[in-house]
C-alpha cells in the first residue's frame, strides 16, 4: 500500500525513511512543528538527537515529569548507555560531551548523587543575594559601557551582553584570579562552540584555580565545596564546577537574551514588568530543550511504546513545557510549574539565583538605556539550530549612544556588609596577581582577556 505524505506538516526523516532528526536547520528553524508530530506518536517517541545517535523523546508534560521523580526506575548514569557500550555512536559524535559521562552529580544517582548534590546546594546557599545582584547589575554596567557610546547607537545584544555576562558573574562567584578567570572564560566558551582543546583548556584553568585555594581559601564557590564536609577530592570539586558553569551560563545567556527580546519585542503588553517576560521565556523558549538523559532500570511501558533497560530517554522541556494537554488549564498551575529548571532529586539546584541573575540582566539592560528596542521584530530573529538549547542567534537593538562612566569608590565597596561571594572589586588586578620577574628579565606581557578587563574597570583604571 502506498501512502502519501504532506511534506509541510511531516519533519523531515519521519515515518517513512526513519527518525524524526532534532538537528539542523529545519528543526531550528521551527521546533515547534517538529514537537507537534512527535506528540501525535505518543508521550514520547524515537528520533536522532545527532547523527546515527538514537534516542526516545518524551514531549509530554505529565510522561516527562514522571520520568524525572521517579529515579528508582529511570536513572542518569549514562555509562548504562547501550548504544555505546556496544559501539554503536560514532566516537566524534557531538552527543557524547553532551551525554557522555562524567564524575558529577548531574550523572550520579543514589548515595554518590546525594553526596555530590548536598555539597553543590550547600555551596550555593552562601552566596548572599544582595551581593549577587550588585555582581549582575556591575557586569552588566562594564558590558554596556564597552558598546553603549558607539557612535551608530547599535549593539548585538547575544554577544556583546547576554553570553558573556553570566561568565563574568560565574567567575568572580568562583572566586578567580584574573588570569585564571581570563583561561576559565576562553575554556567554557570554547566548548559550547566547538573549539579543539577547549576541554584541556578549561580544566587546567580550574586545576589552577582549586590550587590556588589550597593555598589562599577565600569565601567564594570553589572554596565552599572544597572545605564541605562530604570531604570532595580535588577532581570531583573540578567537575562540579564544570557543571555550574556549563548548566549555568549558556541556558543563563539565552534566558537574558530572549527575555530582552521578548519584553522588547512588538507584542509585549505595556507595563508587564521584566520578570513576567523571564516567566514566559522559562515556559515558552525553555533555554534547556531537550536533555537530562535517563536510562531504565528495566523495560517500561509509556503509552504504546515499551522504553527499554538501558536506551537513553532524554526530556523534551521545550515541548513538554508547551504540551497542549497542560496549556488548557495552565492558569491554574504555579508561574513555576515549568519544568525548564526541570524537576525531582536533579531539579536545578541554583533555580532562584538563576531567576535573579536574568531578571536583573534585563532590568539593568533597560535602566542604563532606557530607550533601547529591538532592529527587529521578534518573531523574525532566528534561532541556534541546535538539540540541546533554545537560543536566538542574533538581538539587534538600538539606543541613543551613552557613556557608562566605571564604578565610583563608593559604589565598588557597597554597602559595607561583608560579602559571603567574593567581590571583583576587591581582587587584585592582573598586573598585580603576577609574580615578581627575576632580576635582569623584563616582566611578561599578559594580554588581558575579557574578567581581567572587567576586573580593571571595575577597580576603576
Amino acid at each position: 500500500m502506498q501512502h502519501s505524505h504532506d511534506a509541510q506538516h511531516i519533519p523531515a526523516g519521519c515515518p517513512a525513511h526513519g527518525n524524526v532528526e532534532l538537528f539542523g536547520t529545519e528543526f531550528g528553524s521551527d521546533p515547534e512543528r517538529t514537537y507537534a508530530h512527535l506528540r501525535s506518536l505518543g508521550p514520547s517517541a524515537p528520533v536522532d538527537i545527532a547523527p546515527g545517535v538514537e534516542v526516545e523523546l518524551v514531549t509530554s508534560y505529565d510522561a516527562a515529569l514522571y520520568i524525572l521523580q521517579n529515579p528508582a526506575w529511570f536513572v542518569r548514569d549514562s555509562r548504562r548507555w547501550n548504544a555505546l557500550n556496544q559501539g554503536r555512536v560514532p566516537a566524534d559524535s557531538p552527543a557524547l560531551p553532551m551525554m557522555g559521562h562524567r564524575p558529577n552529580a548531574l550523572f550520579a544517582d543514589g548515595a554518590a548523587h546525594a553526596r555530590l548534590r548536598q555539597a553543590v546546594t550547600d555551596a550555593l546557599a552562601t552566596v548572599n543575594e544582595l551581593q549577587l545582584v550588585r555582581q549582575v547589575q556591575q557586569s552588566a554596567d562594564y558590558l554596556i559601557s564597552q558598546f553603549s557610546s558607539d557612535s551608530l547607537g547599535q549593539a548585538e545584544l547575544m554577544s556583546a551582553y547576554a553570553q558573556p555576562l553570566p561568565l563574568l558573574v560565574f567567575s568572580d562567584l568562583f572566586g578567580c584570579p584574573p588570569e585564571i578567570g581570563d583561561r576559565v572564560i576562553v575554556g567554557i566558551s570554547g566548548i559550547f562552540e566547538g573549539t579543539p582543546g577547549a576541554d584541556e583548556v578549561l580544566g587546567g584553568a580550574l586545576a589552577e584555580l582549586i590550587a590556588s585555594k589550597h593555598r589562599r581559601p577565600g569565601q567564594d564557590l570553589t572554596t565552599r565545596l572544597m572545605q564541605h564536609p562530604a570531604g570532595l577530592s580535588d577532581e570531583e570539586v573540578l567537575h562540579q564546577l564544570v557543571t555550574l558553569l556549563s548548566g549555568g551560563t549558556a541556558p543563563l545567556a539565552a534566558a537574558i537574551g530572549t527575555s530582552s527580546a521578548l519584553y522588547l519585542g512588538e507584542d509585549w503588553p505595556v507595563g508587564l514588568p521584566v520578570e513576567d517576560a523571564v516567566v514566559q521565556t522559562l515556559w515558552k523558549y525553555a533555554p534547556i530543550a531537550n536533555y537530562a538523559a535517563h536510562y531504565p532500570t528495566q523495560d517500561v511501558e509509556l503509552g504504546e511504546r515499551v522504553l527499554q533497560a538501558g536506551d537513553p530517554v532524554l526530556i523534551s522541556f521545550a515541548a513538554a513545557n508547551n504540551d497542549p494537554k497542560l496549556t488548557e488549564h495552565r492558569e491554574q498551575l504555579s508561574a513555576k510549574a515549568h519544568l525548564a529548571f526541570g524537576a525531582g532529586p536533579h531539579a536545578c539546584p541554583a533555580k532562584d539565583p538563576a531567576f535573579m541573575i536574568a531578571s536583573t540582566a534585563v532590568e539593568s539592560l533597560l535602566n542604563r538605556l532606557p530607550d533601547v528596542e529591538m532592529r527587529v521584530a521578534f518573531k523574525e530573529l532566528a534561532w541556534v539550530p541546535a538539540p540541546w538549547s533554545r537560543s536566538l542567534v542574533t538581538v539587534p537593538i538600538r539606543f541613543s549612544p551613552r557613556s557608562v562612566p566605571a564604578p565610583s569608590a563608593q559604589s565598588r565597596t557597597g554597602s559595607g556588609e561583608a560579602p559571603v561571594a567574593s567581590s571583583a572589586a576587591q581582587r587584585p588586578t592582573a598586573a598585580a596577581s603576577t609574580s615578581r620577574p627575576a632580576a635582569g628579565h623584563a616582566a611578561p606581557q599578559h594580554k588581558r582577556g575579557l574578567f581581567s578587563r572587567f576586573l580593571a574597570w571595575a577597580s576603576g583604571e
